[in-house]
């Protein structure tokens, strides 16, 4: 006898989940790991020297080098941003204003629906070096955007910061989630219609 084509094409969607699933775990791994720049930890958290997180990368003609204290910053607890610009090649620093600002790191901020972007502070050259005071009161993904302007063009870089413990599930792990639901609801709804069909059919 032959399976009907909604019992058919149940039975098709459970590997398409599950081949769907492993995609998207695979995509949170490589998005988890995706740091702008060489990152390196300084000693640990539970260390008496306080921690840093540093990174360097090219933008333009410059040689941005940036520096976070302390690597695990909590809410209510100072920190700092140190930002070293130096010509690519040489070591001439660059010595005009670095404007710090913050913005949510969220899905909703990126679609344009976020708070606004709000300014730290605007910083001069002190002793070959850009430092930014910071202080969060709440847990959460920031991303932190240092913007110059140098031979009459302007100059961004943005780096993450993460304020507090992550949260147990993230973004990618919710949007998994939603998509099993979903797709389990889809597949018991069918099966449903599938037997229903198979039922009047005996009657008739």
């Amino acid at each position: 006898m032959p399976v009907p084509w909604k019992l058919r094409h149940s039975r098709q969607l459970l590997p398409a989940t599950f081949a769907l699933l492993c995609w998207l775990g695979t995509v949170a791994a490589v998005q988890a790991h995706h740091v702008l720049g060489r990152p390196s930890y300084s000693l640990g958290e539970d260390s008496n020297t306080p921690s840093s997180l540093q990174s360097e990368t090219q933008i333009g003609n410059f040689f941005v080098t940036y520096m976070v204290f302390p690597a695990f910053p909590k809410p209510g607890n100072p920190g700092r941003i140190n930002l070293y610009v130096t010509r690519f090649g040489g070591q001439e620093l660059f010595d005009g204003q670095v404007t710090f600002t913050v913005r949510d790191d969220s899905w909703a901020s990126r679609l344009g629906f976020g708070r606004e972007p709000e300014v730290l502070g605007r910083q001069s050259l002190d002793d070959g070096v850009f430092r930014q005071a910071f202080s969060f009161h709440e847990n959460g993904s920031y991303m932190i955007r240092a913007a110059f302007d140098a031979d009459g063009e302007p100059h961004e870089i943005d780096f993450p910061l993460r304020v507090g413990p992550p949260p147990r599930i993230g973004p990618i792990g919710l949007t998994i989630g939603i998509l099993t639901v979903v797709l389990l609801t889809v597949t018991v709804i069918q099966r449903r219609r599938s037997m229903t069909g198979k039922i009047r059919n005996a009657h008739d």
